[in-house]
């Protein structure tokens, strides 16, 4: 949990790597993802860099690879997950997978492309086949027509018609044949017989319908307009011989040929489809190995050649608790390389800001990108995310509370973290689902939250449980023996007023269940809900400015705690601190009960306005009062009042000058700067290998350039006026954990009326109360779930969301930081799959 605390200590190492043993440095470091590594050659063009060739043929590789993956999926073949991560390989090892790659992309490109061409060639038969057998009819109807209805001299001009005959989808030929009637002014005729077999387009591969044609003409003229027209339509022509015996001898020669083609391709098909299976058990390991090696080259592009040295040189952040890491993988990367002398590391005293990095777990992560989702902390500053795994879920359950509500989203939630293995093992899940199930722990303490709010609350889907037993009574009669019932359906309601129902003594816990059946209830939760709102508001947000001086701290900023803290805190408790200890005395001092007695003046009608104490306080507007009632809740309100405005006042010059001026006093008696020996623009220190040192956390503390005092004046300016007016609406912004509560209890209540109890009345019906009864329980579920559940807990987890970024933060969080983003293979191959998806 330190960890969490702040971000982790970083320090810039310097490597001094062998050429021979930088592959399996990196590869290593790789696997471990411990090092963010700087690139050195900035200046340096891409195709100029050292190992440019290498990632040309990876990228090559890449792209067989992308081949294969995209024909084993068009084939339907499954590809076999990965037990294991496969590491990166030797180098020398890549010169076979890079010719066996080559070599199957070559064999699986050449059986396509013949398969293709046998395909068409065995498309073409089935076309020459159907028609030669579709003309067959065709010239037996119009010789038997012509014989009939013309003389011998007719039938010799007849003979010299001309004809064209194809294949053609069904749905085109009627638009062909009203072309052709119109170019030819009516002077074809045209017969056409369909086809029974579903036909395979070799374009698009899918099956369709199709028909066989044959247009009879006279001019060849009119012959070369018909075939224009058939190619404009992409329509098959088939060379039908004009002598009956020709045609009877190609039929069955085109019978022949389509069983040996179907043959040859059912035999293709196999052969390929078996190399494919075969391919589809490495290629997976084999995009990772292949992947992995051009993220190493990649990475070694960003190394500085050392040639007087000869060794590569290298610059990267690291977590000072993985400097071990390193040096084993600089001891391994020696060990592999074969390389004679060894390599190591320096660190490096720099005065540049390091990356932030906050090491989490399963259950810290959803919380920590809450937070990086607003802004990365500031390095070695208080990380807001630990505190958020408690506050996020309990303000959330404040406007969520429902006891009922909240069981469905802790279940949901239970359902996600024992399947999380499962689910995080499934690819192509929905982004939304994504989202949900990143954020598991968080939805799980949310509806554990959510259920102790609702059991505080007492609301269980609008609904009440009498646990302990009410504690209200009308005029000393028991609710029940009056015949009112405050856990059953009823439309009797009552007022309760504690003057004349309250029994004496409060309930055992939350709220007692007769205010189900009070018509005073909303007025009573009201004005109840808005003063928890404001109470939990100011303890969050003072609890806020309480952890700026652990920053302070920190960064030994001691001044600061005076001249910053003290008077934002003492500005923030003369006035609003001061609000919620006024709302516990009218709580503490007014009551109902106190209207039994003489003294009234304590009772629940000289109950003061506490908004309005607060606004006269403010105004020094002194406030007015019914007789008997005193005008303040206790004797030297208004002096005591006057003097805490007029201090916070005094808080505001204090917060806008004292930081300047300190500022401007330390610069005049600030020491002249130390020259310290720099090595590649750092100050240079040595670490061996196997003995790691301890490095002062002063040596990468991030700097500030000293600013020119009137910019040191606006930022003191603009800071102060942001905070002092930023208190008044901050506080109101908490009230709506009171709106939303409300409102939710509303909608439930609401939901249940007019839904859930029209159900129960029909269940006086005999017959029809049943069906009645499941029907519209199933519309209020899905209402209940759908609208009070998802779209109100989003509603609740944004206003949530702001007030911990905006009301709570801004006290303490700069976010001036970035993020660490180490050289890691894991990293990578998660953010690819992302990209892949979207």
């Amino acid at each position: 949990m330190g960890d969490l605390f702040r971000s982790e200590e970083m320090a810039l190492v310097q490597f001094f790597v062998q050429p021979e043993a930088a592959y399996h440095i990196v590869a290593d470091l790789g696997e471990v993802g411990c090092v963010q590594f700087r690139d050195l050659n900035d200046e340096v063009n891409l195709f100029q860099r050292k190992f440019t060739s290498e990632v040309k043929r990876l990228n090559e590789m890449e792209r067989q690879l992308r081949y294969i993956e995209a024909e084993i999926k068009n084939s339907e073949i499954p590809i076999q997950e990965l037990s294991e991560m496969p590491k990166a390989p030797n180098p020398r090892e890549i010169v076979n997978l890079e010719a066996h790659l080559e070599k199957t992309e070559q064999d699986i490109r050449k059986m396509s492309a013949a398969g293709a061409t046998l395909k068409k060639e065995y498309i073409d038969c089935i076309h020459q086949k159907y028609v030669l057998l579709k003309s067959q009819a065709f010239f037996h109807q119009q010789e038997e027509a012509l014989n009939s209805d013309y003389l011998p001299e007719e039938l010799r001009h007849a003979s010299q018609l001309g004809f064209i005959a194809g294949v053609a989808n069904k749905d085109k030929l009627y638009p062909l044949e009203r072309l052709l009637w119109r170019i030819s002014r009516g002077n074809i005729l045209l017969r056409q017989a369909d086809i029974d077999e579903l036909i395979e387009d070799p374009i698009t591969g899918v099956e369709t319908r199709k028909a066989a044609f044959i247009v009879f003409f006279q001019g060849e003229n009119l012959a070369n307009k018909i075939l224009k027209i058939c190619s404009g339509f992409k329509i098959t022509i088939v060379n039908v011989p004009a002598d009956a015996a020709l045609r009877d001898g190609l039929v069955k020669g085109v019978a022949a040929e389509v069983l040996d083609l179907k043959m040859v391709i059912s035999q293709t098909e196999d052969h390929r489809r078996r190399i494919l299976v075969s391919v589809a058990k490495e290629i997976q390991s084999w995009i990772i190995i292949v992947y992995k090696m051009k993220a190493i080259y990649n990475t070694l592009n960003m190394f500085s050649q050392d040639i007087s040295r000869k060794c590569l040189i290298a610059e990267g952040w690291v977590p000072k608790k993985d400097l071990v890491f390193v040096a084993r993988a600089l001891s391994e990367g020696f060990d592999s390389g074969g390389s004679s002398v060894a390599s190591f590391y320096n660190v490096l005293d720099t005065q540049t800001t390091p990356p932030t990095f906050n090491r989490t777990n399963r259950f810290t992560q959803g919380f920590q990108n809450l937070i990086a989702s607003y802004a990365f902390s500031s390095y070695r500053e208080l990380n807001p995310a630990l505190y958020t795994i408690i506050t996020f879920p309990f303000l959330f359950a404040i406007m969520f509370g429902d006891l009922g509500h909240g069981v469905i989203v802790t279940c949901f939630g239970i359902w996600m973290v024992l399947s999380e293995k499962k689910i995080a093992a499934q690819k192509g899940k929905n982004e939304i689902f994504s989202i949900f199930f990143g954020g598991r722990y968080i939805i799980l303490l949310m509806g554990i939250f959510s259920m102790y709010t609702g059991f505080i609350y007492n609301d269980v889907f609008s609904k009440s449980m009498n646990i302990f037993g009410t504690k209200w009574k009308v005029n000393g009669t028991n609710l029940k023996q009056s015949g009112i019932s405050f856990f059953e359906d009823n439309d009797t309601l009552v007022s309760l007023v504690p003057l004349y129902s309250y029994a004496g003594s409060p309930y055992f816990a939350g709220l007692d269940p007769a205010w189900q059946s009070a018509d005073n209830k909303i007025i009573f939760l009201n004005s109840f809900k808005m003063k928890l709102s404001i109470i939990f508001g100011v303890v969050h947000m003072a609890f806020g400015v309480c952890l700026s001086v652990v920053n302070f701290v920190h960064f030994k900023k001691y001044s600061h705690i005076l001249l910053d803290f003290l008077p934002k805190i003492l500005f923030f408790g003369f006035l609003f601190v001061y609000l919620v200890i006024m709302i516990f005395m009218k709580w503490g001092n007014y009551s109902a009960m106190n209207d039994y007695e003489i003294d009234t003046i304590h009772g629940s009608s000289c109950a003061p306005n506490v908004l309005i104490f607060f606004i006269g306080m403010m105004l020094f507007k002194a406030p007015t009062s019914n007789v008997p009632c005193e005008d303040y809740m206790y004797g030297g309100q208004q002096t005591l009042q006057r003097i805490l405005v007029v201090l916070a006042v005094v808080c505001i010059p204090w917060m806008l000058l004292g930081v300047p001026i300190h500022e401007i006093m330390s610069r005049k008696k600030k020491p002249a700067p130390r020259v310290t020996r720099q090595v590649n623009g750092h100050t240079s220190r040595a670490a061996s290998i196997t003995e790691l040192e301890t490095i002062p956390e002063s040596s990468v503390l991030p700097s500030h350039e000293e600013e020119p005092l009137s910019d040191l004046m606006v930022h003191a300016g603009i800071h102060t006026i942001e905070f002092t007016l930023s208190t008044v609406s901050h506080t109101a912004s908490y009230l709506r954990l009171w709106a939303l509560s409300l409102a939710h209890a509303q909608l439930s209540d609401v939901l249940w009326d007019m839904v859930l109890r029209k159900a129960l009345v029909t269940l006086s019906h005999p017959y029809t109360g049943g069906v009645a009864i499941y029907i519209i329980f199933f519309a209020w579920s899905s209402i209940t779930v759908g609208i009070l559940v998802l779209m109100e807990g989003l509603s609740a987890f944004l206003h949530t969301l702001r007030l911990h970024w905006v009301e709570f933060m801004t006290k303490f969080f700069e976010g001036q930081g970035y993020d660490f983003e180490p050289f890691s293979f894991k990293r990578l191959l998660e953010a690819d799959e992302e990209n892949a998806r979207d």
